[in-house]
């Protein structure tokens, strides 16, 4: 491969120890279970006891941690995405379909583990609906504990498809946060900003659907290795957010739309 491809690599990426993290998620990648179920009690509990209390206003660390998952959602974009891109140019997209070197390649296996490890904190955008007591739908946090089992899952069995998952995902929060910053310091962003964020969260669930599909039909491939199970739990979970994200859409801009239409239209027969 043309080295002059490749770009610079970071000390930290360079000698990040990817066995070692191997080992301790074969070894306690069950520990996502554990974590999933605190979380569950933690924010339904915090709901009860924010009952007949007032709001928190956290505006200002509200921007800090989004800004901050922004910034980290955006240099994990470069940096996979980086390597994404250069497999495509030099071996094709089913390469980057069946790419399992992801785990272990110089400039991504930082990356990949990061990825893994965020799903943790990222349950900290609960914590701000719950304390600020804005709706916490189902959608909310039925994404964030099994987003939380299965990359923790793949990651163990380190199977094909990572390469779109983890690029995809960066690349989505990159908007998302970006986007969740600026509102919280108070900045009025046009409605079709959250409708385009909402519109490639629907899209990113139908491109895993594919990259699924595809790993299944080339999994009896040497250089595509994955397993039945990872696939199967796979697509359940990017079907049930395909759907719900779908539903998302249309309640919350379809919808609601015409309910104010409706409104509207009342307001002035009266």
């Amino acid at each position: 491969m043309n080295k002059t491809l490749l770009p610079e690599l970071y000390d930290f990426e360079r000698h990040f120890d990817e066995n070692s993290a191997f080992k301790w998620f074969e070894e306690n990648w069950t520990l996502s279970f554990v974590l999933s179920a605190l979380y569950a009690v933690v924010i339904f509990l915090g709901r009860y006891l924010m009952r007949d209390r007032q709001k928190w206003d956290l505006r200002v660390p509200l921007v800090l941690w989004s800004f901050s998952l922004a910034v980290f959602s955006i240099i994990g974009t470069l940096r996979t995405g980086s390597y994404m891109l250069r497999l495509l140019s030099t071996a094709g997209f089913r390469q980057t379909v069946c790419d399992t070197d992801l785990y272990t390649a110089p400039i991504s296996k930082f990356w990949a583990y990061a990825f893994t490890i965020s799903k943790v904190p990222e349950f900290g955008d609960t914590v701000f609906i719950v304390l600020r007591k804005q709706r916490l739908i189902f959608l909310h946090w039925y994404h964030h504990i099994t987003v939380l089992l299965y990359t923790w899952y793949t990651y163990r069995d380190r199977v094909a498809g990572g390469c779109w998952f983890i690029t995809m995902n960066f690349t989505v929060h990159s908007l998302m946060y970006t986007y969740y910053a600026a509102k919280a310091a108070g900045l009025r962003l046009p409605r079709p900003c959250a409708i385009i964020i909402t519109t490639l969260q629907i899209l990113q669930m139908a491109v895993g659907l594919v990259v699924l599909m595809l790993v299944y039909l080339w999994q009896n491939d040497a250089v595509c290795r994955s397993t039945d199970s990872n696939i199967t739990w796979g697509s359940i979970m990017y079907l049930s957010y395909l759907l719900l994200f779908v539903s998302f859409f249309y309640q919350s801009y379809l919808n609601r739309g015409k309910n104010e239409t409706a409104r509207e239209r009342r307001v002035k027969a009266e």
